[in-house]
């Protein structure tokens, strides 16, 4: 077999376009937890001095951003020293919020709901020696940066509701 010059240039010319030629990229991915559902929550981002409605200091939070912004974690120490904290996340598989709380009194409250109306509303049942009772908060950002949080508790299945804690977040 005889092979010519312009066949052998012709195939040296092949073998370099196709070295040449560009692989297309692969087409990003969106990067997780971007969406503006998933920053619903991030007026509640800062470092707090909480009090209750008559001034009187409650205790300090700070809430960060944390895990690429997917999820919000909470550090409460109370005046008297009882300290807590949450892991609050957008479920996307649920299309709702989730919290997941635990204290140093040995509690866990688990909590769903949305935000809604300018406000983060997360609900729940919690057990306690005198029985189960229904949890209901509300985080409302206000005009001035301040955040109030309001923890409704009701025993007779949502009939009723006594207030648990009623805090107004300022920025330290």
């Amino acid at each position: 077999m005889k092979i010519t010059l312009a066949t052998m240039l012709c195939s040296i010319i092949m073998v370099g376009i196709s070295a040449q030629s560009p692989t297309p990229a692969p087409s990003p991915r969106p990067a997780p937890c971007t969406g503006p559902e998933y920053r619903q929550f991030d007026f509640w981002i800062g470092e707090w001095d909480v009090t209750t409605p008559d001034g009187k200091p409650a205790g300090t939070n700070v809430i960060t951003s944390v895990y690429g912004g997917c999820a919000l974690r909470e550090e409460w120490t109370g005046a008297g020293g009882f300290k807590g904290g949450s892991f609050n996340l957008y479920d996307r598989s649920r299309n709702q919020w989730h919290q997941t709380w635990v204290d140093s009194g040995g509690s866990l409250l688990l909590l769903d709901g949305s935000f809604a109306d300018g406000k983060m509303q997360l609900s729940g049942r919690a057990k306690t020696a005198q029985g189960e009772s229904l949890q209901r908060i509300t985080w409302t950002p206000m005009p001035d940066g301040k955040v109030r949080q309001f923890w409704e508790q009701s025993a007779d299945g949502g009939k009723t509701w006594t207030v648990a804690f009623d805090g107004m977040y300022s920025r330290k």
